[in-house]
């Protein structure tokens, strides 16, 4: 899993990733401090993993991984090489969503590249540069197709036929998120990498003892629900320079830390959650001795699918899998406590992998 954090100079991007992977990359007040993308590959917390890895008593303990990476500053007209836009939007492709920083607090001090704080702005406006180099990809891709679909050649003209829907809404100013496509639809257009085709999670960055937007209560913050909410994305708060003081707090002290603050949850399990609701993705289990590990895998995944993310072998030569709640497990106090009261099931191929399930595969 890629995310790839981006938005405005100065909204606390390189201060987030800084939080999350307690890596140090430049976080200045100044616009373009990031000039290469910096990566992060930071450990999925899961009280879950850790209880079962007591259980079990294991060596290891592997949490699921997000890599995330931090990508300079967007400006108003990247899409035409303001500011150092091409090389930022190329940098967004590679990644599997986009986590868009907001700024939604007041403070004089810091400095906003438009002069004010205005978060339905600012979404507008990276999205806007997003919306726009998709057209101009759609619209290249279409000009190249012109002579096999002239020629009426069969993918040529499915392919053509995606593009003019998704065309027809960038330039009405939507996502091409937003446009309906069947699995065959989207697998003709996957090679092009749309930026708008990419699930976005909204990061609200307030401040600690700062004017934050929602309890200024002046409308700025409820018609920036309304825009994500009508982009049917989801949004997540934190505040990445309290997180990042945080690291430094040893881990029994860190809820005393935020009580003082006002910051009533942890920012960063927040976010990762919300990273997950947005790839849609959930967690499984395998557990022992050696090792206890987090596996992430899509919803709606199968038993086969979910072993591939182990070995292509448990996938390919699939014979059955044995399969447990994380938490009937730890009730149960061992693996084979709960063979002996039934609680661990036989499944086959058909069956749909659930969040918190403890796996085992076997194979031929």
């Amino acid at each position: 899993m890629k995310i790839g954090i981006v938005g405005l100079p100065n909204v606390g991007k390189s201060t987030l990733f800084n939080a999350l992977t307690k890596a140090s990359v430049p976080a200045e007040n100044y616009p373009f401090c990031t000039i290469d993308p910096s990566v992060g590959v930071v450990g999925v917390p899961d009280e879950r993993l850790d209880k079962l890895a007591l259980l079990s008593g294991s060596d290891k303990t592997i949490p699921a991984a997000i890599e995330f990476v931090d990508i300079a500053g967007l400006v108003q007209g990247a899409s035409m090489g303001e500011g150092l836009g091409n090389q930022f939007l190329s940098h967004i492709r590679e990644v599997d969503a986009i986590l868009e920083m907001v700024r939604f607090f007041d403070d004089t001090d810091i400095i906003h590249v438009h002069g004010e704080v205005d978060p339905v702005r600012d979404i507008e406006v990276i999205n806007l540069e997003l919306i726009l180099a998709d057209q101009q990809s759609v619209t290249g891709r279409r000009e190249r197709l012109t002579g096999d679909v002239r020629a009426q050649k069969k993918e040529a003209v499915a392919e053509d036929a995606v593009l003019s829907k998704i065309e027809q809404v960038l330039l009405k100013g939507g996502l091409a998120i937003t446009v309906d496509l069947s699995p065959e639809e989207a697998k003709l257009i996957k090679p092009m990498n749309l930026l708008t085709l990419k699930p976005i999670l909204y990061a609200l960055n307030g401040k600690s003892g700062g004017h934050n937007l929602d309890e200024v209560n002046d409308g700025r913050s409820r018609a920036a629900f309304e825009l994500i909410e009508s982009y049917g994305a989801d949004y997540v708060r934190v505040d990445a320079v309290t997180e990042g003081e945080l690291n430094d707090v040893a881990e029994e002290d860190k809820q005393m830390f935020r009580s003082e603050l006002g910051v009533s949850e942890d920012g960063l399990e927040a976010l990762i959650r919300g990273a997950y609701r947005t790839l849609g993705l959930i967690t499984f289990f395998t557990t022992g001795p050696k090792e206890s590990r987090a596996w992430t895998v899509a919803k709606g995944a199968t038993a086969p699918e979910a072993g591939a993310a182990i070995h292509t072998d448990f996938k390919d030569k699939f014979i059955r899998a044995e399969v447990v709640g994380w938490d009937t497990l730890l009730a149960d106090g061992s693996w084979s406590a709960a063979r002996d009261k039934g609680d661990i099931r036989t499944e086959g191929k058909t069956y749909v992998t659930k969040d918190g399930d403890v796996m085992v595969f076997l194979h031929s």
